[in-house]
């Protein structure tokens, strides 16, 4: 019996209607439309794939999209929540036993420097404090000691286990022609031992397992990554998907298929020691006994594109076949000195630092105060919070003004995903027209020259500064996410046709936005304009899960620094510190430099334009607040 752990797909538009309207430079288009060469009907049919994002290939799941997401359902055997509810109690305990000995150097310098306990207590209240203080029930203590102590317990971290990410770059092409580039970011991992295994995953909130190749899978997929052998490993033991170990040797009689946005995995199950970080590196209290998806197969589409092996998922137990599978929950319980955190930093270039940390966060990659925001409906698995409403520019987005919408932070989805009921609205508010040329092409009233055309079709949107801000307005006290044109808009400008009244059009997406007419030889050449549109992933996400539902992914990731609280189950989002993001190892495949292909770096900013801290730049006055 197969356990399907697979998640409605998130799509897009497909390959063919994208690829063909990305394929050429908006140059290549104009002059195509200039000339006539390009059918009217195709580019009718072209257009309304675009704009109403119209799945015209979903019979096609291998067909390459621009985007990449490692999204996942909840596993259809999945019991109840509550039966995975985390050790609140033991969570609590732990945090107090950490603060012991803080409190205790606080008495003993008190005492040195002649200060009453009184005194010191007025100012460090001790651990029993916010007990006291907070509701009945050990989940309030545990969330009214969090916020009391944060920033302790953020001082006390002087090393957090952190892992490096590399940004991944794969070109995406029609006919020899670069249309558009899907990205990842991956980081190493270890398994197994005295000899251990180097892997390179994706550290992945919206799914729940790790997954790694293992050497059953024969497939050139898995043969161009690298596959883990049991055997290799003097501490590993195969086990059921309920985590009952068999014995040496032995193969489950289950197996997991994991789907994902884009892609698919199929394997059975061990237990090995896991560890963050390649295996010639010491990261302290990084390594716990884990239970892995060891994939048999693997889908070509998108594994054999990327460099990284594996998944690992760090969405909550729901997500996962039981609350031992989640790599996080795992490490947690088996280091009890760790805080139960995880933050995620992308730096703003590939040049910088991007990383993940494991077992609190670092203040300085905060250039705002930090503002924690409760997990919706943790029960689903999902790092998700309420939306109250979602704003474009003064325009508030009609779908989501009953505050019923909620949005996913998706470390392995590359994209802005949005519901695909308000895709429409989204595009037509959000986009902006750089030529109009009513009249086509000239010199005349309502034309544009052709080398006009040409020098507008060079501009990269992403650096309007007319564009209207998307902005998710999370409720009162807290700060809204807000995105500017450079986090949704595509970088080149689309050209579309403006046929002439005395035209038929065929192509029906409002007034200007159709392509097509059946012109007699007497009618008008149709006249044309370029225009920034945005760039958004279309979700088709069933209740409960959806329909409202929106995804914040790499845009939103990158310039927001956030980070996961396992045990209190809330969120901390912070505006992310990009004025030194510290030099990396450099992005695998990144386009050259000033490219306008979709999917490429941003534009470099000028210095006004850089985020920078408050005041003096150091981060002593970066808060914490809880809501």
């Amino acid at each position: 019996g197969s356990i399907q752990i697979s998640r409605p797909t998130s799509r897009s538009p497909c390959g063919d209607c994208t690829r063909s309207i990305t394929t050429s430079s908006p140059k290549m288009a104009q002059s195509r439309f200039f000339n006539g060469s390009l059918s009217r009907r195709f580019v009718a049919v072209l257009l309304h794939c675009l704009l109403s994002a119209t799945l015209l290939c979903a019979d096609r799941p291998e067909a390459e999209t621009e985007e990449t997401s490692f999204f996942a359902k909840p596993p259809v055997s999945s019991s109840s929540s509550t039966s995975w509810a985390p050790d609140v109690a033991s969570a609590l305990a732990a945090l107090k036993a950490r603060l012991l000995p803080a409190v205790s150097s606080f008495a003993s310098q008190a005492a040195k420097d002649n200060v009453s306990m009184e005194q010191a207590a007025s100012s460090s209240p001790p651990a029993s404090h916010a007990a006291k203080t907070a509701t009945p029930g050990s989940a309030a203590d545990l969330m009214a000691l969090s916020a009391e102590t944060e920033p302790k317990l953020a001082a006390e971290v002087s090393h957090l286990p952190t892992v490096q990410l590399r940004k991944q770059y794969v070109p995406i092409e029609r006919n020899g022609t670069v249309v558009a580039y899907k990205t990842a970011y991956f980081g190493k991992i270890h398994v197994g031992s005295p000899q251990a295994q180097d892997f390179t995953v994706v550290f992945d909130t919206g799914s729940a397992h790790l997954v790694i190749p293992g050497t059953a899978c024969q497939s050139e997929t898995c043969l161009a990554h690298v596959r883990y052998n049991e055997s290799q490993s003097a501490v590993s033991y195969p086990v059921e998907r309920n985590g009952d170990a068999l014995s040496r040797g032995a193969v489950s009689s289950h197996r997991a298929t994991i789907t994902f946005g884009t892609g698919k995995v199929s394997g059975t199950f061990v237990h090995d020691r896991t560890c963050l970080g390649g295996s010639d590196e010491t990261t302290p209290d990084g390594c716990s006994m884990m239970n892995i998806v060891v994939a048999r197969e693997m889908s070509h589409h998108p594994f054999s594109s990327f460099t990284f092996d594996g998944i690992l998922g760090l969405g909550l137990e729901a997500l996962a076949l039981g609350p031992a599978w989640t790599f996080f929950g795992e490490m947690v319980k088996q280091n009890p000195q760790m805080e139960p955190r995880f933050s995620v930093f992308l730096a703003r270039s590939d040049q910088g630092l991007s990383s993940i940390a494991f077992g609190g966060h670092d203040i300085s990659k905060a250039a705002s105060d930090i503002h924690w925001v409760p997990v919706a409906k943790p029960e689903q698995g999902y790092w998700q919070i309420f939306i109250h409403q979602v704003r474009i520019g003064d325009t508030i987005l009609d779908d989501c003004a009953d505050g019923s919408c909620r949005a996913i932070l998706d470390t392995g989805t590359s994209l802005l995903g949005a519901p695909r009921q308000s895709i429409k609205t989204l595009h037509s508010l959000l986009s902006r027209d750089v030529v109009l040329a009513p009249e086509g092409t000239g010199s005349g009233e309502g034309q544009v020259t052709e080398e006009a055309g040409d020098l507008a079709a060079d501009n990269d949107c992403r650096l309007r500064d007319d564009a209207a801000q998307l902005i998710f307005d999370l409720g009162p006290g807290i700060p809204s996410i807000v995105l500017d044109p450079e986090d949704y808009f595509r970088p080149r400008p689309f050209n579309f046709t403006m046929p002439h009244k005395s035209g038929n059009a065929t192509a029906a997406e409002g007034g200007n936005n159709a392509t097509g007419s059946n012109m007699s030889s007497e009618a008008k050449p149709d006249g044309w304009r370029l225009s920034c549109r945005s760039l958004l992933l279309p979700l088709d996400l069933p209740a409960p899960i959806g329909p409202r539902t929106f995804i914040l992914g790499e845009p939103v990731l990158r310039k927001y620094y956030t980070i996961y609280d396992w045990i209190a189950r809330r969120v901390g989002i912070a505006t992310a510190d990009h004025s030194n993001d510290g030099v990396g190892a450099g992005a695998v495949g990144a386009p050259e430099a000033g490219s306008t292909v979709s999917g490429a770096p941003l534009p470099i900013l000028r210095g006004d334009q850089q985020v920078k801290k408050t005041g003096s730049g150091h981060t002593t006055g970066v808060r914490e607040i809880s809501v």
